[in-house]
């Protein structure tokens, strides 16, 4: 017997749910990329992403996935041989590191885990040994969705400043800008970059680059620089140089719609909403967790992200469980990935995500769970909406 009939809901952490409104946008005739309302698109969608960054710097539009905009942001600040400091706290910021490997950098990892946030103290004393300041730049991931864990950005730059060191902070948000707060100078950020698939409810193809003023200046001696990602080049005075070709027109028509709906809403109340669905979700799995049989993958509450939750089975339950949930309800939950690879699942909660999509997510692992026999606690569904009844 199936119960999947019906609107199917995917709840994986990228790509997420595209709103019907930024589909519809994208069904129009292609128009002229030299003048008029693509000029207008262009305009609008480069200083939204200041907005959402939260930055005075420039920005720029790859028609590329989020390992575009890692290969764009290290080849157009760094030279040949720099040596580079990837802060592990799951899989990304080592697979950014693995990118500029292969470009001719010098990569060293600071030791993390997959369960746990980049320790600011050891970042410190990492800088602080680097008396020769041999680390041209530092690469962390502010919310990792392997893991599950959020990076407190803020804690990392004030590490940064009491070692003195003067290495270019880099910033990966691709699974965490829309979704929670990111403030780009503030928090003295150089580089960040993001996607186009995750809180910003896009397809996949769009990633963006915000560039600070030291990003900038250490431009002027890169030699890294490709003829595509160049931002001189992107800087230029013809329309077509922002993409270095022809722009991808109606991904831009997507992403115009997309900021639209986003700020609509406010990004501070989108902020707030993935705050409470994130704790909703925690609460269910904080019940289920008390039958001993699956239990939080990022051990410090604090360093639970909430665009995604993370939780390991001790044995092989994980794929019959999203199995059940996909096949028999219509309701496709994330499996673990990298070092956590068939080890548990992935709920996501960024994106174009109501309460409704997620309560009934969360009802259909609470009946997995009952139907395949998974020793759990009963009444994470209900735990999910007595925390909101009591916020909202």
């Amino acid at each position: 017997m199936t119960l999947r009939n019906g609107k199917e809901f995917l709840m994986i952490p990228g790509p997420t749910n595209v709103p019907e409104e930024v589909l519809r946008a994208m069904h129009k005739p292609a128009i002229d990329i030299y003048d008029g309302p693509l000029l207008e698109t262009t305009d609008y969608c480069l200083t939204r992403l200041k907005h959402l960054f939260r930055t005075e710097g420039k920005t720029y539009i790859y028609a590329a996935n989020g390992h575009g905009a890692w290969d764009a942001a290290l080849s157009n600040t760094l030279k040949r041989g720099d040596k580079i400091l990837v802060l592990e706290s799951g899989l990304f910021a080592t697979g950014w590191g693995e990118a500029a490997g292969v470009m001719g950098l010098e990569a060293e990892i600071l030791p993390g885990g997959y369960d746990r946030a980049v320790d600011p103290t050891a970042l410190e004393a990492r800088l602080r040994a680097d008396t020769a300041h041999e680390i041209a730049a530092i690469l962390v991931v502010q919310i990792d969705t392997a893991s599950g864990v959020w990076n407190d950005i803020a804690a990392l730059r004030k590490a940064i400043d009491a070692a003195g060191h003067p290495a270019l902070f880099m910033v990966d948000t691709i699974a965490s800008l829309g979704c929670v707060p990111f403030e780009m100078d503030a928090w003295g950020v150089d580089v960040s970059l993001t996607g186009s698939q995750k809180g910003l409810m896009c397809p996949p193809g769009l990633s963006f680059i915000a560039a600070g003023p030291k990003a900038d200046k250490a431009h002027e001696s890169a030699n890294l620089k490709t003829h595509y990602t160049d931002w001189t080049f992107r800087q230029g005075e013809v329309h077509y140089q922002k993409y270095c070709g022809t722009p991808p027109e109606h991904m831009l028509f997507a992403f115009k719609k997309a900021m639209e709906l986003l700020f609509d809403e406010g990004l501070e109340k989108a902020w707030h909403r993935h705050a409470l669905l994130a704790e909703a979700t925690r609460r269910a799995v904080a019940v289920w967790a008390e039958g001993g049989a699956l239990r939080f993958n990022i051990t410090d509450p604090h360093a639970r992200s909430n665009s995604v939750t993370v939780a390991l089975f001790d044995g092989d339950e994980a794929e019959a469980l999203r199995a059940f949930t996909k096949e028999t309800c219509g309701v496709t939950i994330g499996g673990t990935i990298g070092g956590l690879s068939g080890k548990g699942i992935r709920i996501a909660h960024m994106g174009h995500v109501n309460a409704v999509m997620l309560l009934g997510t969360l009802s259909s692992i609470e009946l997995g769970l009952t139907k395949l026999g998974i020793p759990h606690g009963k009444g994470g569904v209900q735990a999910a909406m007595d925390y909101l009844a009591e916020v909202v």
